[in-house]
């Protein structure tokens, strides 16, 4: 398993580029390699809550994964955490 936790930019459908925290891991189950992990945006907006499909999460040095947003939860009154799946190989 190879992980990476730190700075990362979340980019939605429409091109918004969201700067937060990534905690990542990869995954081997039954021979089959995935990736995925959480997301916490330094800000949270309407667009982003409701975000799906289709994104993709840069890490430091241009490395670029494309991921889909599992889930989203409340942490403090003004702070989300993004569950995310990635496809294809992982950025780290």
């Amino acid at each position: 398993m190879t992980t990476y936790s730190g700075p990362a930019r979340l980019t939605l459908v429409d091109g918004t580029q969201v700067s937060g925290m990534a905690s990542l891991s990869t995954n081997q189950r039954g021979g089959i390699d995935s990736w995925g992990g959480t997301f916490r945006p330094d800000q949270t907006s309407a667009d982003l809550r409701a975000a799906g499909d289709g994104l993709s999460l840069e890490l430091p040095y241009d490395n670029i994964g494309a991921v889909n947003v599992t889930g989203v939860r409340k942490l403090l009154a003004t702070q989300i955490l993004m569950s995310l799946a990635g496809s294809g190989p992982a950025p780290f």
